[in-house]
């Protein structure tokens, strides 16, 4: 019989192979469960001693349900799934992975930010129509000397802004918690959002998704950008207000946006983004590569099987929580 109990509430991966190597030496048995609401995840998930969660809520009604976990171990750098205030009055310890697709998202968003700038997917829809013609695309900008801002300046994007400084772009950051030493030795100048705002050409939001941050790029800051001006998300959808950038790009305040992530996923059939050829919509994958994948899916289990062996996830959430005894 299998010493520890560990439920994948949901996941999207061809398998689970990597977690069950890494959980397998701890004596612990996987069960795989593909829960979409917080009836299924208590199903699923009352009698567990650990939890690996995707999409699935982990909401306080559901973490009050469980009788015997520790750990809360979460696939990605984002843990907007779980109540984490609830959890921690439980005693039970939240794990995410900070450091697994650094170069990924970075590389995506610059992928993004040059799809949209050089107008690669207007251009390539037109020639398959049969029209051959540059002006399609028109105007294009040269990308050097340019301002790159970056809503949020952690690892992500610290990473992105020495990727675009070698294309001769300029990087600015807005960060309140951001210290000006990091920012000066990675040479972007740190400016408030609504300076960010106005004076970005590319603006790239890489800010995780709390109550503070939620719609956080919206009307006010859409009143302020150049016109020429495209938004990038390749964080949460929700950070970026969705109908006050559908209003500033019916209303041409700003040229475009290139996101990776929507308030709703997946996208709805009838959303007005679809319809609009100066919007670039991937289906969040910037995080995907196949070494990413696979690091992230054996460190979110290494979160899970050092809690249930008596320690805490290498990367702890909530930091106030102390090791088992």
């Amino acid at each position: 019989m299998s010493q520890f109990k560990v439920v994948v509430t949901d996941y999207e991966y061809a398998t689970l192979d990597p977690e069950k190597e890494v959980l397998e030496n701890i004596g612990a048995e996987i069960v795989p469960a593909q829960c979409r609401t917080e009836e299924e995840v208590i199903a699923a998930a009352k009698d567990a001693d650990g939890i690996i969660n995707q999409y699935a809520p982990i909401t306080r009604r559901v973490i009050e349900q469980l009788d015997r976990c520790k750990v809360i171990a979460r696939y990605g750098i984002g843990v907007d799934t779980i109540d984490i205030k609830a959890a921690t009055e439980k005693g039970i310890a939240v794990g995410n992975v900070t450091d697994y697709c650094l170069d990924e998202v970075s590389d995506h968003a610059l992928a993004l930010l040059m799809s949209a700038a050089r107008k690669v997917t207007v251009l390539d829809r037109a020639v398959k129509q049969g029209t051959w013609d540059y002006k399609v695309g028109t105007p294009i900008f040269r990308l050097r000397d340019r301002t790159l801002g970056l809503v949020g300046f952690g690892k992500i994007p610290q990473q992105l802004a020495q990727k675009a400084q070698a294309l001769g772009l300029n990087v600015i950051a807005y960060d309140p918690y951001m210290s000006p030493d990091i920012a000066q030795e990675k040479k972007v100048t740190l400016v408030s959002l609504d300076e960010l705002s106005a004076q970005s050409d590319f603006i790239s939001v890489h800010a995780p998704l709390l109550e503070s941050t939620r719609g956080m790029i919206s009307q006010p800051q859409f009143e302020l950008m150049k016109s020429e001006a495209i938004l990038i998300n390749t964080s949460r959808g929700p950070v970026v207000d969705e109908d006050a950038l559908i209003a500033a790009l019916q209303q041409n305040k700003i040229a475009g946006a290139a996101l990776d992530v929507l308030e709703q996923e997946p996208v709805p059939a009838d959303h007005p983004f679809l319809s609009m050829d100066q919007v670039i919509l991937n289906p969040h994958v910037a995080w995907y590569a196949e070494e990413s994948e696979r690091e992230l899916k054996r460190k979110t289990a290494q979160n899970v099987a050092d809690t249930l062996t008596g320690g805490l996830p290498h990367y702890l959430v909530n930091k106030e929580l102390k090791p088992l005894e």
